[in-house]
């Protein structure tokens, strides 16, 4: 057989190509057309698409009014599988909405005509949504269920919805008063800002409540005789979720509101404009938990169908598409006791900066009380602050030296000056002569010598100074806490002066109110405590991360190591003789150090650690004052910043708390 000649492959050519052709039954026309569809739905914009029976334009605008009332969220649609027939095609359309955790989803057909080498989409409202007639649109109606308590220790409610009374100008009950005069008197009455809130009043509709304020109906002073005798003023009764009084734990449970923008946007559609949730502490980190589900119930009804036709009919004109029961929220149980937490704040009352108290209980962990005081403004000093500790810190000092064989009756030189690589140290003011020289370690600690504590920096390392912090749950990360902290830094590496600085709790050592209440609370367990404040964290949303706050940037742990298992052999736990030892030197600062003042607090023995800590470039400098206390199966610390000597600003707050603690 001969080769095959330029002819008779031009006309195999030939025949094959007719062949593809005739194969080709326009299916792949159709399949493209039904995906653009599918692409132009769910971007909400049918602009691009061509249409059989309808203007692309006027398709995209009653799309537009069709889902209106369902932004922000787009469907998610897919096309499937295409039947051809002929000219004619048909593919279903498979949406998915999702309404925060719940999801509608249907399968709806949309038809497609060829028109020449065309293939167009038939207009259908009824592709948009099951039985959709060409009048219609979709609504959306949601309720919130009951938000869930916030518990305290024993599982008392410490958030809970409480009676209050919505205060406010009511424009429709005006009559011909003046808005703008009733609104000005009604600012005055309850204390808010009268050129504000008239401009709010004005600017309001006709028919609008303007609230102005929200008062607890428990212990208000104005009455309704007040608020009823300005024109258009109401008082509105209500109940919504609050703690015992305004300032309770504020900072550290956050409060209850609508959503702010910021909220809202990055929801990611599970908040509204308008919805109530979760504003900072543990009511945003565990809104999810707490908020529980909304009800959703998506109906179809006329475009022109008014709230009133709605509410005068037998039975409800509108046609329910899709709907889920609303899922209670479940109470998010903490371990505050109200009683401390309410004296730690009251103990707080009349100090000027930020302040803050912190009471734990060693034996558990669990953190009974974590006020802010006044000066913090709402700042969650007590958890989140970050401050050098100063002498406080010694006692980790004290745990590294016992590590490399000294003993509280260990024999260190106690001198008025320290020079390091050209820095001097010194001993605070009022600094005790009789303690200077040859002193004993438990001495130094009693009395706060700095000097002697910087001339023990050639044999303890900064690493081992990071190791024994971490071995007192400080510094390290925050397993069990459940709640957004800092615990401190203490870096690993530092020479010279700045590890001089270190052994008195300065340089680049931070730690916060609730750490130093930790590392008093592993001296009294003798072991690491690990600190709790919520005990149910997996009840609903995942908690977010407890190493660094939101609301302020936190320096990064210096080990990853939890609190019950460091990571490494030198970061090995606090042991009980190590334990002993350290109590030994802090019932020293009670007996005969500077915290004699101390010694008269009732119940059980108290020991006790002072800090003073500078801070700022003044001369002399401005001082941060701690001071840190065990007290049977009690840990407490006790910080003001910009507060002068630990001993004479935090130490009277201390055993104010302490005494009445009882």
């Amino acid at each position: 057989m001969g080769k095959p000649t330029k002819l008779s492959l031009a006309i195999a050519g030939l025949i094959l190509g007719t062949s593809l052709v005739a194969c080709d039954d326009g299916k792949s026309g159709a399949e493209a057309a039904a995906q653009q569809l599918a692409g132009a739905v769910s971007a909400l914009d049918l602009g691009s698409v061509a249409f059989e029976g309808k203007d692309a334009g006027a398709a995209n605008d009653q799309l537009q009014q069709v889902f209106a009332a369902l932004d922000p969220q787009k469907p998610e649609v897919q096309a499937g599988g295409l039947t051809l027939d002929g000219d004619k095609a048909a593919a279903p359309l498979n949406y998915t909405w999702k309404f925060g955790d719940a999801e509608w989803k249907y399968t709806i057909a949309a038809n497609f005509k060829k028109s020449g080498d065309k293939w167009l989409t038939v207009w259908d409202p009824a592709m948009l949504a099951p039985g959709l007639a060409d009048s219609e649109i979709v609504t959306k109606g949601s309720q919130s269920p009951q938000r869930a308590d916030i518990l305290g220790a024993g599982d008392v409610p410490l958030v809970t919805y409480r009676p209050v009374v919505n205060v406010g100008i009511d424009k429709p009950q005006l009559g011909g008063a003046d808005p703008a005069d009733s609104a000005g008197k009604l600012a005055a009455l309850v204390g808010v800002d009268p050129a504000a809130y008239v401009q709010q009043v004005k600017a309001a509709g006709a028919q609008a409540f303007v609230s102005a304020i929200t008062l607890r109906e428990e212990g208000r002073t104005i009455s309704n005789a007040q608020i009823q005798a300005i024109p258009g003023a109401r008082g509105i009764p209500a109940s919504i979720p609050l703690a015992p009084s305004r300032t309770f734990a504020r900072a550290v449970l956050g409060s209850v509101g609508e959503a702010t923008a910021e909220q809202v946007e990055a929801s990611k559609g599970a908040l509204a404009a308008g919805d109530v949730t979760g504003i900072g502490g543990l009511q945003q980190q565990y809104d999810g938990q707490l908020r529980g589900s909304d009800a959703v119930v998506i109906r179809a009804q006329r475009a022109d169908l008014t709230r009133e036709q709605i509410q005068s009919a037998g039975t409800d004109p509108r046609r329910v598409l899709f709907q889920v029961a609303p899922k209670p929220g479940t109470p998010l149980k903490t371990t505050l006791d109200p009683r401390l937490q309410t004296l730690a704040e009251s103990t707080l009352d009349g100090v000027g900066p930020a302040s803050a108290i912190v009471a734990l209980r060693p034996s558990t962990g669990a953190v009974l009380a974590a006020a802010s005081g006044p000066g913090s403004n709402g700042y969650n000093t007590a958890m989140l602050g970050q401050y050098a500790p100063g002498s406080i810190f010694k006692m980790v000092d004290s745990l590294a030296m016992f590590r490399n064989g000294m003993t509280p009756d260990s024999t260190v030189q106690c001198t008025p000056t320290l020079t390091v690589d050209g820095r001097t140290f010194k001993n605070s003011e009022g600094y005790p002569e009789t303690s200077l020289g040859a002193v004993t370690l438990r001495d130094a600690f009693a009395h706060s010598c700095n000097t002697a504590f910087i001339s023990q920096r050639d044999s303890v390392s900064q690493g081992q100074l990071e190791a024994a912090a971490t071995s007192m749950g400080v510094a390290v990360e925050a397993p069990k806490l459940g709640a957004e902290a800092f615990l401190g830094s203490v870096p690993g590496q530092a020479q010279g002066t700045e590890h001089a600085a270190s052994m008195i709790g300065q340089g680049k050592v931070l730690l916060s109110p609730l750490a130093a209440a930790i590392m008093a609370g592993s001296v009294a367990k003798g072991a690491p405590v690990s600190a709790q404040l919520v005990l149910n964290p997996d009840a609903g949303a995942p908690a977010a991360g407890t190493t660094a706050g939101s609301t302020a940037p936190a320096a990064a742990p210096s080990a990853t190591a939890s609190a019950e298992a460091p990571s490494t052999a030198s970061d090995k736990p606090i042991t009980a003789a190590e334990a002993a030892s350290l109590a030994d030197m802090m019932r020293a600062v009670v007996t005969s150090g500077h915290a004699g003042f101390l010694s008269s607090v009732p119940g059980a023995p108290v020991g006790a650690k002072t800090g003073t800590a500078e801070f700022g470039t003044e001369n002399p400098p401005k001082t941060h004052a701690w001071i840190v206390a065990v007290h049977g199966d009690l840990a407490v610390a006790v910080f003001v910043e910009d507060g002068g000597l630990g001993a004479t600003t935090s130490g009277p707050l201390l055993k104010q708390f302490l005494t009445a603690a009882g």
